[in-house]
């Protein structure tokens, strides 16, 4: 351990553990000194602390040292008493506010993630160890301890006051003195030090000299001082050394460098010529009285017989009364003045003898007291770090035995306790101190948790689950006595250690909780951002969920406007499931046609299509010239022709949700050179960008109508329920689209939105590129302009038939374009099964290739085995205009069992200007039963026969 007197705790016992001066002035001299907006006591306390001071001292037993630090406290005689517990409160409550308001501690959010090492003094908030010296001032002044009690006496009158020398008399001898003196707990006789205080704004100082003879007459020339203040004409503070810009804000002062240095030579004559050496020569006296009465076998023997049969009273809350004059006292007196004097050995020694006395009269709290002084005694010295720990051990547990009387005496035990722990490097024990001391009082127990918590953090090693529910107890104290932002600090800490981590539920309590917080202080963006965190808790009990998204609906009905969220997680998007159906020069006649393996359509359109026999490219590679270079690698897609989104949602929750208004979110451009400006394809530039918040509030309005249409639903789903939505976007003129993602709103009141990105979803589009040729552009589309599209059906299609069955359909095409389309082709996956006929068809029954074969006894009809798959349209044969083509098809189920139907319908658009000079036409019916069929034939033969 590095030296005590460098410890933490080292200067808080320099700070706390010090000589008292009682301070006595009259009216004038505080009016003098409020010219300079001080008091008196202000006016003496940047000086009061020695830092470099000199002084040699000899122990009781003659042996030399010297004092290099001193410190005397400087306090008015009302003051110089136990502090009411309201108005300590109160003193506390301010620093915690104070801090609250600076806010110039350090951001100890990602302090445990930090590899290099800090020290404990360079991390903590620098206003804890003002907290705690608030909290260690009130115990003060108690009767059972001296270093509390004043050790001089400072009694400072006006050259202005009439008849200054009896207003020292009566200064001393007023009714307004220390209760510690009224009630004999301490000798009256103590140093006294006269100050006539002279206003040079008054007229010189003759007639101050003239008072300070006559004071040094009546009282002794050594105990007699003149102190002259207020020579300057009241300059501003910023052009003057101002010794105490850290107690006081003063704008102007009538102090000038010369006044300043009689105060300082004051403070200085009358700590190292006059109270150290009365403290020295006083121990002196006390210790040959107490060797006298009280040490040597005889005298400790006759002690213990004389208090013999104590131990059988009944315990007092009090105990015993001890006046200044009893042995008792003068042992504790000598202790004191030894340990302020820094003989510690001396000090631990009376009080080592006092403390049997103690405990056998049943003085509890004075027991307690001197077990605390003993402990600090130990520290001091370096000595017995488990003597020290025992003995505060027995101390804070004999104050907390006291209950009230007790419970401030116990705060400051527990207090040093802990600092004496953390000083050797035992965090950990020191935690548990800091929990024990905390108390049921909100401020004080938030602090001390607060300080229980780094603890663990110091600790080696670190141990941040203990770290981070300290942190979380202290935020739930601050919260009961309305520091919220303290609260807000210490769990947004917290938050930071279980992020990433298993403990759900504690990391859902703290979003919980920072979201009501946040909203209380108006800040709702926050609010929402952390309420946003637990809506899809799946771990949390249905209540718990309820509980959730009911507050974040009401926290957002507050704000009175809706909440577009980047982040809303209520309903899950599946991006895998993500499917883009879109139709280029490839059209699909139902939905059924959509799932089909292009590698079968492809068969069927190699005789068809001229190109695809010559050079197996992508259709767009043909048309190079026509489409810019930069949109190679896009979809083509076309004005008026919808772009179909399937996606699912999914409900994490245990409870119902209502999502309503679902649609997509597109973006237009009107050339590939305006996309690739705005970055759209970022997944950072979409987080980011204002234009894509406008989108999700509904687009660019009336321009976006007028480019494409998008479609919306509504649904609901109850708990763990998956669905599957189809939407929709149609674009209406030519340019560049980019499928953004999807937007929804969640229960009317907040709108969220899932960016699509390539990487994130399963790319199942119905014209996807080959592996080797896909670029990342999935969501992008070239828009061209609107160019015919073919629809067609055939007409009552058995799902059903007998074995041999022949039937006449008709193939019903439709061209909705004013732009003709022709040169048709039709290509058919199963021949046998299925064939165009002539017009002429539609009026016979049966068609021409139909044979008879009358040695056949049931007379079945016979299929010609050669039938063609592919089959062209006349070349005059043209479809325009609303009106249906109707042409004829031949169905025969021409052997048993299963079979699905795969035909396509080539054709060439009329505009020549188009990209797009032909399309496909591809339908699909569903597989039919056959082979059941045969069997019914079968046993109507059997029935027959």
């Amino acid at each position: 351990m590095a030296d005590p007197t460098n410890t933490a705790l080292g200067k808080m016992l320099m700070d706390h553990i010090t000589p008292v001066v009682m301070v006595l002035a009259t009216p004038l001299v505080e009016h003098t000194c409020h010219k300079n907006g001080l008091s008196f006591v202000d006016l003496l306390s940047p000086f009061s602390v020695f830092d470099n001071v000199d002084v040699p001292v000899r122990t009781a037993n003659d042996q030399p040292y010297r004092i290099k630090k001193f410190r005397l406290r400087l306090f008015y005689t009302s003051d110089i008493r136990k502090s009411e517990f309201e108005t300590a409160k109160a003193s506390l409550s301010k620093v915690v506010t104070e801090a609250e308001e600076k806010d110039n501690h350090h951001n100890m959010s990602e302090l445990h993630r930090n590899e290099n090492v800090l020290t404990e003094s360079e991390s903590l908030p620098s206003w804890f160890q003002i907290f705690n010296q608030k909290l260690i001032q009130a115990s003060s002044f108690s009767d059972h301890e001296a270093f509390d009690h004043p050790v001089a006496c400072l009694l400072v009158v006006s050259s202005k006051d009439e008849v200054p020398t009896n207003k020292f008399v009566d200064l001393f001898n007023s009714i307004k003195l220390p209760a510690l003196l009224k009630d004999g707990a301490m000798d009256p006789k103590i140093l006294k030090h006269y100050v006539l205080l002279h206003d040079n704004q008054d007229g010189p100082q003759e007639k101050a000299s003239k008072i300070l003879l006559e004071m040094k007459n009546t009282f002794g020339s050594n105990e007699c001082q003149l102190l002259c203040i207020n020579s300057s004409l009241g300059e501003s503070v910023e052009s003057q050394v101002n010794p105490w810009s850290s107690r006081k804000s003063i704008k102007k002062h009538f102090l000038n460098l010369d006044d300043i240095d009689q105060i300082r030579v004051l403070m200085q004559d009358l700590t190292t010529k006059h109270i150290i050496p009365h403290m020295e020569q006083k121990i002196r006296v006390l210790n040959q009285q107490v060797s006298a009465t009280r040490k040597g076998f005889r005298n400790q023997i006759k002690n213990l017989w004389w208090r013999k049969g104590k131990e059988d009273t009944q315990d007092a809350l009090d105990g015993p009364v001890y006046t200044f004059s009893s042995i008792e006292s003068q042992i504790r007196v000598l202790g004191d003045y030894a340990f302020m004097l820094r003989d510690y050995e001396l000090a631990m020694s009376n009080y080592r003898l006092i403390s049997t006395d103690y405990k056998l009269d049943k003085a509890w709290k004075r027991y307690a007291g001197v077990q605390e002084m003993m402990a600090l005694a130990y520290f001091m010295m370096d000595q017995a770090r488990k003597e020290a720990e025992y003995c505060m051990e027995s101390a804070f547990a004999t104050y907390l035995k006291l209950g009230l009387s007790g419970q401030q005496n116990a705060i400051r035990c527990g207090i040093w306790w802990a600092e004496m722990l953390k000083a050797r490097d035992q965090y950990k024990e020191a935690a548990s101190v800091y929990f024990r001391v905390s108390g049921e009082e909100p401020l004080q127990s938030a602090v001390l948790l607060e300080q229980a918590s780094y603890c663990y953090l110091f600790s080696v090693p670190q141990m941040l689950r203990k770290y981070g529910f300290h942190l979380i107890l202290s935020g739930d104290s601050y919260k009961k006595c309305d520091q919220m932002k303290h609260a807000i600090r210490t769990y947004k800490t917290a938050l930071s250690v279980f992020r990433g981590t298993s403990w759900g539920l504690i990391r859902d309590h703290i979003h919980f909780q920072l979201g009501k917080w946040f909203a209380l202080l108006g800040i709702f963006d926050v609010a929402i951002e952390h309420m946003l965190e637990i809506l899809a808790c799946t771990h949390q009990s249905k209540a718990a969920q309820e509980l959730f998204l009911g507050d974040f609906l009401q926290l957002v009905q507050k704000t009175g406007k809706t909440f577009e969220v980047c982040r809303l997680r209520l309903p899950v998007v599946k991006l895998p499931s993500l499917r883009v159906v879109f139709e280029d020069h490839r059209t699909y006649a139902s939905p059924a046609a959509i799932g089909v393996k292009d590698s079968i359509w492809k068969s069927l359109e190699e005789e068809m299509i001229p190109s695809l026999s010559t050079a197996k490219y992508n259709w767009l590679e043909l048309h190079t010239k026509l489409v810019p270079k930069k949109c190679k690698q896009s979809h083509i897609c076309i004005a008026g022709e919808a772009i179909k989104i399937d996606i699912g949602f999914t409900n994490p929750l245990q409870i119902p949700i209502s999502i309503s208004n679902v649609s997509l979110i597109c973006k237009y451009f009107s050339t590939s050179d305006e996309m690739e400006k705005d970055d759209i394809g970022s997944s950072t530039n979409l987080q980011s960008d204002k234009k894509l918040r406008e989108l999700i509030a509904g687009g660019d309005g009336i321009s976006d109508k007028e480019r494409f249409t998008l479609s919306e639903v509504d649904f609901s789903l109850n708990g763990s329920e998956t669905l599957l939505v189809h939407l929709t976007v149609t674009p209406k003129v030519e340019g560049m689209l980019y499928l953004v993602g999807v937007r929804w709103k969640l229960s009317g009141s907040v709108v969220g939105f899932q960016i699509f990105e390539s990487d994130q979803f399963n790319k199942k589009t119905a014209n996807r590129k080959k592996p080797n040729q896909s670029s990342g552009n999935e969501l992008t589309f070239l828009v061209i302009k609107s160019v015919p599209r073919l629809e067609g059906s055939i007409r009552s299609l058995p799902k059903k038939s007998y074995h041999g069955e022949l039937q006449r359909l008709v193939l019903e095409l439709r061209n909705h374009s004013k732009v003709p389309v022709k040169n048709l082709k039709v290509s058919i996956s199963h021949p046998r099964f299925l064939a165009l006929g002539g017009l002429e068809d539609l009026r016979v029954e049966f068609p021409a290739c139909l044979l008879k074969d009358n040695t056949e006894k049931h007379g079945d009809a016979v299929w010609s085995e050669e039938m063609a798959s592919f089959f062209q349209f006349p070349e005059d044969f043209i479809i325009q205009g609303e009106e249906p083509i109707l042409w004829p098809v031949w169905f025969r189920a021409a052997s048993p069992g299963m079979v699905s139907l795969y035909i396509s319908i080539y054709y060439e658009t009329g505009d020549v200007s188009s990209i797009m000079r032909y399309r496909t036409l591809r339908y699909h019916s569903d597989g039919f039963d056959r082979e059941s069929q045969e069997m019914v034939a079968n046993m109507i033969d059997n029935q027959r026969s």
